[in-house]
């Protein structure tokens, strides 16, 4: 299997899940579960059904947490250098609007565009990698295409 490089804050992060759920949402539902057994008939009884559901849910969970971390691949960006790859926080400019935005390039499963944290496998990331400081990039995007500017690129 192919394994999923990460950062140490986004490996950090999917272990902390992973113990909230096993140590306090696990039990939670299964006593909810419990209790909802116990209202009656089962057939009508909407508690239990949400309770089914939500187990799903963690139980789903759980086993995604767990494969991520079994193939987690974690680079400490800190040992880096160079042009832009993984781990790199890379400050572009847009050529057209001159819409300074910071990016780190994270994994699939730290990514959160609102935070700063950019997806490897996304379309801009993508676009990015191997370049050095004062390099255009052209990337296409849903949008349309979109030209950066890279300033500044640093390995934190």
């Amino acid at each position: 299997m192919e394994k999923l490089p990460m950062t140490r804050a986004g490996y950090l992060a999917l272990e902390t899940e992973l113990k909230q759920l096993k140590t306090v949402e696990r039990p939670a539902i299964i006593e909810a579960i419990a209790t909802a057994r116990e209202l009656g008939d089962l057939k009508e009884n909407a508690e239990y059904h949400s309770a089914r559901e939500k187990q799903g849910f963690i139980e789903g969970r759980i086993k995604e947490l767990e494969g991520a971390i079994g193939l987690a691949d974690v680079i400490d960006p800190t040992t880096l250098s160079g042009a832009i790859k993984f781990g790199a926080t890379v400050t572009l400019v847009d050529e057209d609007t001159d819409e300074e935005k910071t990016w780190q390039i994270v994994g699939e499963h730290q990514a959160n565009v609102e935070a700063g944290l950019l997806n490897i496998k996304s379309p801009i990331a993508r676009a990015l990698i191997g370049k050095d400081e004062g390099d255009s990039v052209e990337v296409r995007t849903p949008g349309g295409v979109r030209s950066y500017e890279v300033l500044e690129i640093a390995f934190k």
